[in-house]
């Protein structure tokens, strides 16, 4: 088959074109430019080998001209901003769909927006459809930041739209692959407050939370609209080097604040995930970020109507045996709970979502005996496993969405309780325990609370103790239940006595036999006897005393009061 295209097309345009003939022709494909005699590109025809007649068979010229109409869409924008991607560290957006999606697309929406503007504008910027992904068949968006910065306008603001309605029918996940620099200003009019405008982009995220999981991944600077996208997702990645999303641009702050800062400092990567918490992961480049999303997906069903999908079992990365001794005699020594969470879960499970965000929670997923299980674990090796605000922001955000997508809950307790202080006060330590403490009250996963040592105070409460409706809340024999520790506990309640002792050896042997008394009163044993608690378990039998409790448990159905919704998340 032999194409002529204008004169001036570029190579890359020729070679796209023939590229998009060649899936359709049943010869070799010559594409000409202008009058050359010779061939800019000659490609292998897809289907070379077919035994019906090339008469028969071939394209017609009305196709011929459609394809070279896609082939020219396909190529984006300006070749001048194409050539500025690699030096940004980024693919093409269709480059970007070719990683993501081996197989190709299952099909494109819209790919025409805008075909018959005076301007070119290929796909208005964005492109929609659907894919299969990491064995499952997913919406996607993404922006092509060669045209116009990635930014949002009438046409493309209709895909997305009908791309999320579309998602609310089929209950299947969708991904957001953000590159935008926001609505476009200069055509605002048409799809900024419309009823089916830019805002309604918010209206469909709300709709589909907690119906199929929402994933973005953030590749470039995410302005104004454009960042609101990434926040309302379920879970959000950004890209180091490329990535950040911020109410209004630097130029904007500095004009509104008169605060002169650069987009790393206002938005980018460490803002979001170690002060905002609006991100959970940083990827390294576009290819880590892809595998980040694909361990994600792999614990999370379709929609909330489905079971998280299960996987082979396989033993722990370290040995159960050695559980007793991750955690120190000593009940105020830290320690690293991931140290005990690598001798309970299946070797290479651990997938941890907001390390850097309230670290004193840890937050992730993982697998048990092959099953997914969303862990709530406190960490005594960030601030004592205090719970300071922002870790319980993040803990009950946490649960949430594992209970939005039936992903049972692991508590591991090791906490002296909510931290206390002017400080944390005032950043809502009451508000946001609170909410930690609705999100595990409303919770109807299966769950299972584990008393590692320390559960004092309210810390019991947020960790689902006894009171909670775990389906069981087991002791290991570390572990200590009360309302503080001894420490507090004496001085609040001896203080007058002790002070009243003159001889500072008289009151050390009092004070040591009132925390006695004391670490008596709280011990697991007691907490044991009296029933608070269902079992204590050996340390080494951890694991597969979890196994078996959420295997029989897994069917488990709880119901919630008649009512809309509560007023706490």
């Amino acid at each position: 088959m032999k194409v002529r295209i204008a004169k001036g097309a570029s190579d890359e345009e020729a070679r796209a074109i023939a590229a998009v003939l060649a899936r359709h022709a049943v010869e070799a494909v010559e594409v000409y430019v202008g009058a050359d005699d010779d061939p800019a590109v000659v490609h292998d025809a897809d289907r070379v080998g077919d035994a019906v007649p090339n008469d028969d068979i071939g394209p017609t010229q009305r196709e011929i001209d459609l394809l070279e109409e896609i082939a020219a869409i396909e190529q984006g924008g300006p070749e001048k901003y194409k050539e500025r991607l690699p030096d940004q560290g980024k693919l093409f957006v269709r480059d970007r769909l070719d990683l993501w999606f081996e197989d190709g697309l299952l099909f494109e929406d819209g790919k025409f927006a805008e075909f018959d503007a005076e301007d070119r504008i290929p796909a208005d910027g964005l492109l929609t459809g659907a894919a299969d992904f990491e064995g499952r068949e997913v919406h996607f968006m993404a922006n092509d930041f060669t045209v116009k910065a990635g930014s949002m306008a009438a046409k493309g603001v209709e895909k997305f739209l009908r791309m999320q309605q579309r998602a609310l029918k089929t209950a299947k996940p969708v991904l957001y692959l953000m590159d935008s620099s926001g609505g476009r200003i200069d055509q605002q009019t048409g799809f900024f407050a419309n009823r089916e405008g830019i805002g309604k982009y918010y209206y469909n995220h709300s709709m589909l939370s907690g119906r199929v999981p929402q994933i973005c991944v953030l590749y470039g600077p995410c302005i104004a609209g454009a960042a609101y996208t990434p926040v309302f997702a379920d879970f959000t990645i950004m890209v180091e080097g490329m990535s950040a999303m911020a109410i209004a641009s630097p130029r904007m702050v500095k004009m509104v604040t008169g605060e002169d800062i650069s987009m790393e400092d206002l938005g980018g990567p460490e803002v979001h995930t170690r002060h905002s918490g609006s991100a959970d992961l940083v990827a390294r480049d576009e290819e880590h970020a892809r595998e980040l999303v694909a361990q994600l997906v792999s614990y999370l069903p379709n929609n909330s109507d489905e079971k998280p999908p299960r996987a082979e079992p396989k033993a722990p990365a370290e040995s159960p045996m050695g559980i007793d001794r991750v955690i120190p005699e000593e009940p105020n020594r830290g320690y690293d709970m991931r140290d005990l969470v690598d001798r309970v879960v299946d070797a290479d499970s651990y997938f941890e979502l907001q390390p850097e965000y309230g670290p004193e929670i840890l937050t992730a997923f993982a697998r048990i005996d092959g099953r997914p299980v969303g862990i709530v674990a406190n960490q005594p090796a960030a601030r004592a496993g205090a719970i300071f605000p922002d870790a319980a922001e993040k803990a009950a955000e946490f649960i949430w969405k594992c209970d939005a997508f039936n992903v049972p809950l692991l508590y591991l307790a090791d906490t002296p309780g909510f931290m206390a202080g002017s400080g944390v006060e005032k950043e809502g330590i009451l508000e946001k325990g609170k909410k930690m403490i609705y999100a595990t009250s409303s919770a109807t996963v299966p769950k299972q609370c584990v008393v590692v040592r320390k559960a004092y105070g309210a810390g019991i409460y947020a960790m689902s103790g006894p009171a909670y409706d775990p389906e069981s809340t087991i002791g290991l024999p570390s572990g200590e239940i009360g309302i503080m520790g001894p420490e507090a506990a004496i001085n609040a309640v001896y203080a007058n006595k002790l002070n009243a002792i003159d001889d500072p050896e008289e009151r050390a042997k009092l004070e040591a036999e009132l925390r006695e008394e004391y670490r008596q009163d709280i011990d697991v044993h007691r907490m044991a006897s009296e029933m608070v608690i269902d079992d204590i378990v050996a340390p080494s039998s951890l694991r597969e005393e979890l196994a078996n409790r959420f295997a029989f448990y897994e069917t488990v159905e709880k119901d919630l009061p008649d009512k809309k919704h509560g007023t706490v998340l």
